[in-house]
This record gives structure tokens, C-alpha cells and sequence, in this order.
């Protein structure tokens, strides 16, 4: 990396001592040890009045936890809902710093498809050309300027000291330029300049919303004749998203869970709760069992998989198909425990497998680690829940790194998975039984595709699920499109984007 941030073909400039050009701290040999006069032997650590004190670390603040964060989610690919509470915990942050993390790490993952063009403006020059770890610096420092109320002049010397902090004092100097050129303009002012060079309507809304622009295209596509609204549901996927807790069936009611947690009852599920703020896991009814955070469009998919219409008497074989981590699985599988049934859960991952015997418990399940396209269990379920894998469009809001990691080429592929998994579902559940197919997703070629190719097996028929949905949420539920399938929307209904669709199996 040379001095002003670009890319370089030197070493490494993380943390200091080795390959950072700085004599290493300790002595000429760099080892923590001092020689001794003309003897030239090394006394060893801790020897006595002469021994001098080690620099301690800077304590963990905010800015470092979100760039720990980040740093994380660049070289390991990891989940930031997960590497930031473990950052959290490390830091012992106070709660206002805290939310201050939060917000800084989820808004700059969040925004950084928007970050990124508006530095590549301000410094002349590709983001490819800037090294990763100085970008994910400007990028911290440029969300505090056009996206909170932190002065200037603080986020930008607290952002070039940390520069310093991380060992990439050379780049002091480029961050500090980019910056200012950067705090220059209002946010308004930056958005528009990108908008200048964009003609399309589509392209330009996904610009001001921090969306690629062939996820807004999908979201469009699905809404369909409601294109009208792509701007407030581009807006909402987009905002903060809500904390949702999920009574545990049997253990605690939607209503005593809102008691004791301060929180409100939902408006869809009977089972949810919704938070403004806060830590979850610091709850006693989480930690306790009793709740679970779950989104409240994802209690209405396990409710509608254990409420669907069977032909013939259920006889309480029940299936989850698709079932890491487990959340659906403890909802349906307390459901199954109060109708007297049982649940089988399969899921391919050995890890996710194990999260969800670990979850259920001292619930009536049973897990098996096994491809869900060839389970090898025996057919004959009366409920099949296949929540697919998909490309995950309609959380996004959750995951604020998701919508940069994923491209329009990673859809393909799962269309293929959804399909012969839900040929799966069909082959094993019984004749006059459901299966209730859901994605996470509301983008057509996972949603409406998969299940239309479905519907043309000749054992198969389609329910409408908005008509079990009416049975199942607390106030009348409107906007979930033409059906028979049910398309739920952050901007309509404050879940996120589920689409489920309910197909019985003829005899």
C-alpha cells in the first residue's frame, strides 16, 4: 500500500511491527527482551527494576468494534448480526457507545454499495485501487458524515487517528483528504451528483436507497402492477428494522411476553412481540426458552404449515424440510406438541443440524443430517414446511452486508435447489396432505416460478394461503397480492419480504 491508500505490492500495514517499517518494540531483536551490557545476553522477561513497560492496547471504543466488524465480514465472509454481539461482548462497551457501534457498523455495511461511489467520486480513483483495510476506514468515516449527526470535524479526526490506531498511519494523510472532500456536500448533494450520470428511474431510486440496482429491478418486477410503491418499500428495506420476539406455544402467550419484556403485542401473529431497541439476549424469557427473536412474517410461515386445511385426518406426522438454524422448527415443533403430533426436521448441514437439536430439545422432534432432496425417510407426512434455500432479497434489512455479497448470477442455482426440493416435499407428503412452501425472497423466479412449475404435476393442487392466513393473524391482513400465494412486504406489513405459497397432494 502506498502512502496515499492504494493498493501496493508491499506487505502488510496491519498492526504494527512486522512489515510496517517501524523498528520493533522491545529491543534491537524485537522479542521482548533487553540485552545485557557487554555480556550481550538476554535477560529474561520481567527481571527485575530495569524491565520497561509494555505499551497496553487503546481500549475498545465504538469506531474500533464496527471496523472489527467489518474487517471480519471482508476477509471472513462473516454474518455481522453475529461477529457484532461477540464484539460487543469483548469490548464492554457502556450501552450508549453501545448503540453507537451498532448503528455504525450495521448503517456502513448497510449503505456501502453508496459509500463506495461517493468516495471513488471524492478520491478520483476506483475503490479497487484503495486497500481494503484503508477503505473500510474511509468507508466508517464517510457514513458518519453523511448518514448521523457526529460533527465533522470529529469523524474525521477520529477516523484518521484510528488509521493510526490500526497500524495504517501512512494512509493518515489520503484519509484525511478524502474525507474532507467528502464532508464538502450534504448527502443530498452526493446523491444527486451520482443520480446526474443515471437515466434510468430504476437505477436512479437504487442509488438514493444504498441498493444494487438489480435487486430494486427484482423488487419491482414482483410488485408488479404496486411498482408505484418500489420508492417507500426501497425506503423501508432500507430503515432500521424492529426487534421480533415469538412466544413460545404453550410455554408463554403473545400477550404475557409483551408484559414482562415492556414490549408491544404484533398485528399478525398471534405470538409476536415487537421491540423498539434493546438486547434480546439479555431478556429472561429468552434466555429462559420461553421467546425466541424471530421476524413476525416468519411466525405466520410456521403457522400457516401447522394451520393449512388437510384432506383426511392429520395424523400428526409433521415435517420441516429445509430446517437450520431452527427457528421455524421450535415454533412448529411447539405447535405439533400441543395437537399431540411430531416433527421430523432435516437439514444438510451437520453445524445447522445441530443448532437445531440444540433448539428443540424437550420439544417432540426429530433431527436427521441428511440432503433434503433425498432424505431417505418414508413417506407419508401430513405437513411438510419447505422454507427453501434462497438468495435471501427479502431480508436484507436483517443482514446489511447481504445485499453487496450477493449478484442476479446466484439465482439460477438456487431455482434449481427450490425445485427439486419441492418435488421433494410433494413425493413425501401423503395424499390430501400440505406442503407449505415459503422463501425468504420476494423475487418471482424463487417465488411464482418455482411454484407454478409445481402446480403442473397432476397429483397437485394449489390452496389459497391468504385464506389461511385469515384464520391465523390477529387483525385482517390486505396487501399480500393476487394469490392464491401470499407475498408479505416490509413497507406494507413490517415483516420481511416472505412469499409462501400451500399445495395439497392428490391422491
Amino acid at each position: 500500500m502506498s502512502a496515499d491508500g492504494s493498493r501496493g505490492g508491499g506487505q502488510s500495514h496491519r498492526g504494527r511491527g512486522k512489515g510496517s517499517g517501524q523498528r520493533p518494540r522491545g529491543g534491537a531483536g524485537g522479542q521482548g527482551t533487553r540485552r545485557d551490557g557487554a555480556q550481550g545476553r538476554r535477560s529474561p522477561q520481567g527481571s527485575g527494576q530495569n524491565k520497561r513497560p509494555q505499551p497496553q492496547a487503546p481500549r475498545p471504543d465504538a469506531r474500533s468494534v464496527a471496523l472489527a466488524v467489518m474487517t471480519a465480514v471482508r476477509e471472513r465472509s462473516a454474518y455481522a448480526n453475529l461477529a457484532l454481539p461477540a464484539e460487543l461482548r469483548r469490548a464492554r462497551l457502556d450501552a450508549r457507545d453501545a448503540a453507537l457501534a451498532t448503528e455504525l457498523t450495521y448503517g456502513t455495511l448497510r449503505a456501502q454499495g453508496l459509500l463506495d461511489r461517493i468516495i471513488a467520486l471524492a478520491a478520483s480513483r476506483s475503490v479497487d485501487e484503495i486497500d481494503p483495510p484503508v477503505l473500510d476506514l474511509v468507508r466508517l468515516g464517510a457514513y458518519q458524515l453523511l448518514f448521523t449527526r457526529i460533527g465533522a470535524h470529529a469523524a474525521v479526526d477520529t477516523t484518521v487517528e484510528a488509521a493510526r490506531t490500526e497500524g495504517l498511519g501512512r494512509a493518515a494523510g489520503f484519509v484525511n483528504a478524502v474525507l474532507r472532500k467528502i464532508a464538502a456536500r450534504t448527502t443530498e448533494e452526493w446523491i444527486d451528483a451520482l443520480r446526474e450520470a443515471v437515466a434510468d428511474p430504476i437505477a436512479r431510486m437504487a442509488i438514493g436507497t444504498a441498493h444494487p440496482e438489480w435487486i430494486a429491478r427484482a423488487f419491482a418486477e414482483s410488485l408488479g402492477s404496486a411498482a408505484g410503491e418500489l420508492p417507500e418499500l426501497l425506503a423501508a428495506d432500507d430503515a432500521r428494522p424492529r426487534v421480533h420476539l415469538a412466544a413460545r406455544p404453550g410455554a408463554i402467550t403473545g400477550e404475557e411476553l409483551a408484559l414482562v419484556t415492556g414490549g408491544r403485542e404484533g398485528r399478525l401473529s398471534p405470538y409476536a412481540v415487537h421491540l423498539d431497541s434493546g438486547d434480546p439476549g439479555s431478556l429472561d424469557a429468552v434466555r429462559e426458552g420461553m421467546a425466541a427473536v424471530q421476524d413476525e412474517g416468519s411466525q405466520l410461515v410456521a403457522l400457516a404449515a401447522a394451520g393449512a386445511p388437510v384432506l383426511g385426518k392429520d395424523g400428526g406426522r409433521w415435517l420441516d424440510l429445509c430446517a437450520g438454524p431452527g427457528g421455524k422448527a421450535v415454533l412448529l415443533g411447539a405447535l405439533a406438541e400441543i395437537e399431540g403430533a411430531s416433527l421430523t426436521a432435516v437439514e444438510v448441514s451437520e453445524h445447522r443440524a445441530g443448532l437445531v437439536r440444540e433448539a428443540t430439545n424437550d420439544l417432540p422432534v426429530t433431527v436427521h443430517t441428511a440432503d433434503g432432496r433425498k432424505p431417505g425417510l418414508e413417506p407419508g407426512f401430513d405437513r411438510v414446511l419447505l422454507d427453501a434455500p434462497c438468495s435471501g432479497l427479502g431480508a436484507l434489512r436483517r443482514r446489511p452486508e447481504a445485499r453487496w455479497r450477493k449478484t442476479a448470477g446466484d439465482v439460477p442455482e438456487l431455482v434449481s435447489l427450490q425445485r427439486a426440493l419441492l418435488d421433494s416435499a410433494l413425493d413425501l407428503v401423503r395424499p390430501g396432505g400440505v406442503v407449505l412452501y415459503a422463501t425468504c425472497s420476494p423475487h418471482l423466479s424463487e417465488t411464482v416460478s418455482v411454484v407454478r412449475e409445481a402446480g403442473r404435476r397432476a397429483d397437485v393442487e394449489s390452496l389459497d394461503v391468504q385464506e389461511v392466513l385469515a384464520g391465523i393473524c390477529v387483525e385482517p391482513i390486505e396487501g399480500l397480492g393476487t394469490g392464491p400465494w401470499a407475498q408479505l412486504w416490509p413497507h406494507r406489513h413490517g415483516t420481511d419480504a416472505m412469499f409462501m405459497a400451500a399445495l395439497r397432494r392428490l391422491a
